[in-house]
């Protein structure tokens, strides 16, 4: 019996998508890096992402890239986020069938929670775990550890939600159920490639999975 969700923020429940590309091409202006190059890296923390488009390999020497990135997603914020389609239909139906939720997510928790009040999401998840809680990141499991132990269950009465192979990787190595959202911008092709128990195209369709794992 499915007792509760995680979901991952970035590009599952919130569309930061714009954000996160412009805020980089913002950091990187003098390369000119195309939307391709970006979104193929998202989903990593921040600081190996800075590693990866700088080419420094030590993570105290992006801080001040990670401080440039930062200033400007926070000041452009309130243009561009908002909640995919349904979002809050689909946890106020879980709320009502008692499902708890979480969030797993590799941004810190100050922009975590300015996302989820901007989109009236805040009050929703018992859970909330950030890059600030854990020590292993994903696609390591721990952040979905965090979770569970959070809520005190069992990796088989959980579904985690996410957008990027990592989070799938994560659930995975964490023992729970994994679902893979088709509006992600790395497409279907490669999620489906990390074998997902299920890919959704619109969040509707988490109901309709609750339903098939809890009539097993």
């Amino acid at each position: 019996m499915i007792k509760a969700v995680c979901f991952d923020l970035d590009g599952t429940i919130i569309d930061t998508n714009e954000l996160i590309i412009q805020s980089f091409q913002h950091v990187f202006k003098a390369k000119n890096m195309p939307r391709e190059y970006i979104i193929e890296q998202m989903g990593k923390p921040l600081s190996e992402q800075m590693q990866f488009f700088s080419d420094r390999k030590k993570e105290e020497a992006v801080d001040d890239l990670i401080k440039q990135y930062r200033t400007f997603n926070g000041e452009q914020h309130d243009h561009f986020v908002t909640a995919f389609p349904k979002v809050k239909e689909v946890i106020t139906a879980l709320q009502e069938q008692s499902i708890r939720l979480a969030v797993v997510t590799s941004k810190i928790r100050m922009t975590t929670e300015r996302s989820l009040t901007w989109c009236k999401l805040d009050g929703y998840f018992e859970s909330i775990v950030t890059i600030d809680d854990v020590t292993h990141p994903k696609p390591h499991p721990e952040p979905v550890q965090k979770a569970l132990a959070a809520l005190n269950l069992h990796p088989s009465e959980v579904i985690m939600v996410g957008d990027s192979p990592f989070d799938i990787q994560s659930a995975k190595a964490a023992g729970v159920i994994s679902v893979a959202v088709g509006w992600s911008l790395k497409g279907t092709t490669l999620l489906k490639q990390y074998e997902p128990d299920y890919v959704i195209d619109h969040m509707e369709q988490l109901l309709e999975v609750m339903e098939k794992e809890n009539a097993r």
